[in-house]
């Protein structure tokens, strides 16, 4: 399997940012040194549990900090940003990284409206995202569509993009534009496989990319034993009810985990269970034996895993799961 990461660069309570980044660090020195192909971060803003806000500035970060491995945006929520903005910066990372970096685009804000406000930016900017690709990708190939702007860095450095989605909207605009498209079905997987079938049935071959190319998101708990694995999984789900149902605000903070699994149990949180359906879950086999499963039932070229767990405990599953034989070599009998 093509096996990849997402980090979402978690804030685990009593962690600060500055410690949830260095665990950035360490997840992909992890990923390099075990043959993963590639770390992706994600653009949130104003969530208390998530530090990938200034994605292309960690991207930074931990590519000083590794030698080979690709690095990128999983993805840039372009309607934040101008499109020259976002080639100087990644043109900038591409400069200093050649052949590492990856740009990764979404159509959604990463946040509520009111933070999109603070970000100030037009509450309608996700309309023109397909032109906001077209207008990025001129800059970043050299053959800027505005004339007379040229991105410096950026120009020329040709970056690859990939189109993420969730829906149908996103397949048709990869497929039209021959790029990659990569589904989040780690939190989103209602319309998986109509979306890659739409995708693969339309791509167009372009410049970038002759044929196809589908990334699947998938969420990973692995550990030593089952009951271990599932225990974090529980983990996992409390903090999205805190997060989603509670709203992360001062009140969740003191709801206790016998409350928070009632919660989880609840008509009102079907939905939670539901993001989390497409889950590798249990020791390294178990979860390499799910991996293999849904490449096929995603008809995906890669998956790329959101590892869950404290910083040790994401180390220790990308081990785990290499040592299971996900990334190509069966393990010693």
């Amino acid at each position: 399997m093509r096996l990849s990461v997402l980090d979402l660069a978690p804030i685990h309570p009593g962690e600060t940012a500055g410690e949830s980044l260095a665990g950035s660090v360490r997840l992909a020195q992890a990923a390099e040194r075990l043959g993963y192909r590639r770390v992706w971060y994600a653009e949130h803003h104003n969530m208390a549990t998530i530090a990938s806000s200034a994605t292309s500035v960690l991207i930074a970060h931990v590519a000083a900090h590794t030698r080979t491995i690709r690095l990128g945006a999983g993805g840039v929520m372009l309607p934040n940003h101008s499109p020259l903005v976002i080639a100087e910066q990644f043109g900038t990372l591409a400069e200093l990284h050649p052949g590492r970096i990856d740009l990764g685009l979404g159509r959604a804000p990463g946040t509520d409206q009111r933070t999109w406000a603070a970000l100030r930016r037009d509450i309608r900017a996700s309309e023109r995202f397909p032109e906001d690709v077209v207008e990025l990708q001129g800059y970043l190939r050299g053959e800027p569509t505005v004339p007379g702007i040229r991105a410096v860095p950026g120009h020329g450095t040709d970056v690859p993009l990939t189109i993420l989605g969730s829906s149908l909207f996103g397949a048709q605009l990869a497929a039209a534009l021959g790029l990659p498209y990569a589904f989040a079905s780690h939190f989103a997987p209602d319309a998986l496989q109509q979306a890659v079938a739409v995708y693969r049935e339309r791509f167009e071959p372009s410049r970038q990319l002759a044929e196809p190319f589908v990334i699947a998101g998938i969420n990973a708990v692995v550990a030593p034993t089952r009951d271990e694995a599932m225990q974090m999984q529980r983990t996992v789900v409390r903090s999205r009810v805190r997060s989603l149902l509670l709203r992360d605000g001062p009140v969740a903070q003191q709801v206790g985990d016998d409350e928070l699994d009632a919660l989880a149990a609840s008509p009102q949180a079907a939905h939670i269970a539901s993001m989390v359906r497409h889950t590798a879950l249990g020791t390294g086999d178990e979860a390499v034996a799910t991996l293999r499963r849904f490449a096929v039932e995603a008809d995906a070229d890669e998956l790329i895993m959101a590892v869950h767990g404290a910083t040790d405990e994401r180390v220790r599953a990308l081990e785990l799961l290499g040592a299971a034989g996900a990334l190509g070599e069966a393990p010693a009998a």
